[in-house]
């Protein structure tokens, strides 16, 4: 009578290859339930099928096989969730990196811009007033607004004491 499941039924019933079982077996990661001393065969049990789909599921997450093992051997689930944590961390830089390689190969893709037409001048000196800030983009409204009636106050004064010889007004 034979101990268990053939690593061949184990490996139908996990979906995962014979060749990722013995992986796992040399990994320490999932042992056979026991080994024929005679032939070598390996025999797992039903038991054993939730053990192999988390490592399974772990290892299409990207986990490293060391982190799989240590996530199954500690029943503490603070060290589980750091490394989960952590995994996730990496996973997230590499996103990043991926994100930032793409952007730059779309820039290779894309045609060079035109240029500009740019254009050396002289003009003339004038008095100008100008209001900057930085504005978070659902203040602007409010404070266009409120830059707007400042410089039109200060406008107003200049008028009124008769020097707009050479005022320039422009929005931009």
């Amino acid at each position: 009578m034979r101990a268990g499941l053939t690593i061949g039924e184990f490996a139908q019933l996990t979906q995962l290859s014979v060749r990722t079982l013995r992986r796992y077996h040399e990994g320490g990661l999932l042992a056979p339930a026991t080994v024929d001393p005679a032939s070598g065969y390996r025999y797992y049990t039903t038991e054993q099928i939730p053990a192999a789909q988390i490592i399974h599921r772990l290892r299409e997450l990207g986990m490293p096989l060391r982190e799989v093992g240590e996530m199954l051997a500690t029943p503490d689930p603070d060290s589980r969730a750091a490394l989960v944590a952590a995994h996730l961390g990496r996973l997230e830089s590499e996103l990043e990196r991926t994100r930032t390689a793409v952007t730059s190969l779309r820039r290779l893709l894309q045609p060079e811009p035109r240029q500009l037409a740019v254009e050396l001048r002289a003009e003339p000196a004038r008095t100008v007033a100008a209001i900057t800030d930085t504005v978070d983009r659902s203040d602007l409204a409010r404070w266009f607004h409120q830059a707007t009636a400042e410089l039109a106050t200060t406008l107003a004064v200049t008028v009124h004491r008769g020097d707009h010889s050479e005022l320039d007004i422009s929005y931009g």
